[in-house]
Formats: structure tokens, sequence, C-alpha cells
């Protein structure tokens, strides 16, 4: 009897730990444990992975003149050049003549590319803007029309001014203008506060 009764005392005591936790549910918790530190760990890896992918891509936007504009997902430390190619290379029309292509990008950027007629537009304006801000007329870039606006200046002078520039190239003061044939001291007096080069 005190040997059975010893049996059940020592079973009692390897199944509840005397009061602790017992083997088997200890057990459990180291299972579940190292399974929550192993799915924060993989967490954490998908977290340091896609920080990783964020830090080494950059989105540029390319339009204009390009094949397919469009964002696009470049390397950092790409050059504008690889954008373009990203959008399939540029149209015939473009006009890349004042981009350059060696340019590192950043993230965010936008790159338009012009065409001829864009471009052509675009400066034509600039000249009626610098035309219009002073009210001068450049001697080294108005037209024969333009320049009959001139007191004194009539179309056959007009003429002749646009000649002596194509033969000699631009005037490198206003003064020279006196070298055109037909404009003297008298006309140059009428018109020195009207134009510039």
């Amino acid at each position: 009897m005190k040997r059975y009764l010893f049996l059940v005392f020592c079973s009692l005591f390897l199944f509840t730990g005397c009061g602790n936790t017992s083997y088997f549910q200890s057990t459990e918790l180291i299972d579940e444990t190292d399974n929550s530190s192993h799915e924060e760990g993989s967490s954490e890896d998908e977290k340091t992975d896609l920080s990783e992918v964020v830090n080494t891509k950059i989105f540029v936007q390319v339009s204009g003149s390009v094949i397919n504009p469009g964002v696009y997902s470049l390397s950092v430390g790409s050059r504008v050049f690889q954008a373009i190619e990203a959008a399939g290379g540029l149209l015939e029309e473009a006009d890349d003549s004042d981009i350059n292509q060696a340019t590192v990008l950043e993230d965010g950027q936008k790159i338009y590319i012009y065409s001829k007629d864009e471009r052509e537009a675009i400066e034509a304006e600039e000249h009626a803007d610098s035309q219009a801000d002073d009210g001068l007329i450049n001697i080294n870039s108005a037209s024969a029309s333009e320049l009959t606006n001139l007191p004194g200046i009539g179309q056959t002078k007009a003429n002749q001014i646009v000649s002596y520039r194509d033969a000699n190239g631009d005037f490198s003061s206003i003064e020279e203008i006196k070298n055109v044939s037909g404009i003297g001291d008298g006309i140059y007096n009428q018109i020195y506060k009207l134009i510039k080069i």
C-alpha cells in the first residue's frame, strides 16, 4: 500500500511540478515563443528588404518628344539618358540640345523633351519679350520690316542694314550702324536712343 501511494505521489509530482508549470506546459510555451520570435524576425526581414528596395530605386517622369511618355522606376544614380532610354528613346522631331543627358537623376524629377517646333516657338516668344521689355530694337536680330519703325529708316536703308549684318556679322556696338551706306550722324542721332545690340 505504501508502495502504491509512493507511485501516485511521484506521478503527481512529475506531471504538476509541485505547483509550477509542468514539463509539458513549459515545452509548449517554449515552442510558441520560438515561433513568435521567428515570425517577428521574418517580418523585420521583410521590412528591411522593402526599405532596401525603396532606397535603391527612384521614380522619374519622362514626357514630351519621347516614344513612350510615363513614370519609370530606375536605380539610384541613374542618368538622364537612361530615363530617355526607358521611355523608348527620342522621337525624330525631338530637340535635346539644351538637355545634359549625363546629369544624375533625383527621385520625383520630371524630364520634358521639347520638339523642334516647340523650341522655335519658345525662342520666338523670348525674342518678342526681350523686344517688348525696353521698347528698343535690336539691330542684330531685327528684321528689315522691324527696322523700318525707326525714324529715317525706310525699306531701302533697312535692307542695307540687314545686308551689312549678313556680310559682316553682328554689330559689336550701336555706333557701328554708321558703317552702313546712307546712315550718317544725322540719322544716327535720331535712332541711337531707340536701338540696342
